[in-house]
């Protein structure tokens, strides 16, 4: 019998829709992620930067004492330095992750065999997204909950018994909780920067570099116009702080909580002379909230505009 098929025999013979599915790009996405020594080396060290400063403190000679005379002083003190250390390496985990992921598939290449397949330009890059950011509430989960382990652990240990954790208030929930929804607000807007930065330089070396360095200048930035209000007297420059990504980011929780929580880096910077004016702008948390939001719409536009109209040339 012969095997030779007609052209009215193929007519009606379905073809495979081979066009990528969205969830297929994830899966995808994942599967390069979790390949990767880099994100197992990053994972581990973040780890260690978690753990550490309980290790620190339990070696502390008057952990008792500090915890029976004062613990909810304590306890907000390791909730600082505990979820501080969570923002900021996770933050920078983040970074490397999400400028890994894009500006590795323009240094290889791959991306135009992608959009060569049928993928969507910005199909692919919500894909990417959906996956960093899958990765960033597990991350969060996860340190959320070893900080907690943890200090159970470290009061347990220091006091033989867990009597101190009833001096916890209700404010002290709510500021904890707090501290969590901007852990949140945290994560994304770092996440939209490394995104930014990527696209941007359609490299990995541009988007790392760009992401890496971006909130240190930004804190630096305030020390250096702490300076040259100092030699100007003008207040401009300390106004100009209040309008800088990192250090809103740092005040933040201190600005949504009771203010006893605090955060690691430069805050927006302002004096109060002894006539008792002020200089520079005192930060509220709705400040800080629609800065970061500005920030975070700048940079999802300006990826999301590259992205779609800009061509893939190399």
């Amino acid at each position: 019998m012969s095997t030779t098929i007609t052209t009215a025999e193929a007519k009606h013979i379905p073809l495979h829709n081979a066009r990528p599915s969205f969830l297929g790009l994830v899966r995808g996405e994942f599967f390069k992620v979790m390949r990767q020594w880099t994100t197992w080396i990053m994972l581990v060290m973040l780890l260690g930067v978690i753990v550490l400063p309980y290790l620190i403190l339990g070696t502390v000679p008057d952990a008792a004492a500090r915890i029976n005379s004062d613990p909810l002083h304590y306890f907000y003190n390791v909730l600082s330095i505990g979820l501080s250390i969570v923002r900021v390496f996770t933050g920078f985990f983040l970074l490397i992750l999400t400028a890994r992921m894009i500006g590795l598939e323009y240094q290889l290449g791959t991306i135009r065999v992608l959009l060569s397949r049928g993928v969507g330009r910005l199909q692919l890059l919500f894909a990417k997204l959906l996956t960093v950011v899958i990765i960033a509430l597990i991350l969060l989960v996860l340190g959320l909950a070893l900080n907690y382990l943890l200090t159970l652990i470290l009061v347990a240990g220091a006091t033989g018994n867990l009597h101190a954790f009833s001096a916890l208030t209700s404010q002290f929930w709510s500021d904890a909780g707090t501290f969590v929804l901007y852990l949140l607000i945290n994560m994304g807007v770092t996440i939209l920067l490394a995104t930014a930065a990527a696209v941007l330089g359609r490299s990995l070396a541009f988007g790392l570099s760009v992401a890496l360095i971006f909130f240190p200048i930004d804190n630096i930035g305030t020390v250096i116009m702490e300076l040259a209000y100092r030699i100007t007297g003008g207040d401009f420059w300390l106004n100009a702080t209040a309008y800088f990504l990192g250090p809103n980011l740092n005040y933040m929780p201190t600005a949504l909580t009771s203010g006893r929580v605090e955060s690691i880096g430069s805050d927006p910077v302002y004096f109060v002379d002894n006539a008792h004016v002020v200089h520079g702008t005192q930060v509220d948390g709705t400040h800080t909230l629609v800065v970061a939001a500005v920030y975070a719409a700048i940079f999802a536009v300006t990826a999301l505009w590259l992205m779609w109209k800009r061509d893939v040339k190399e």
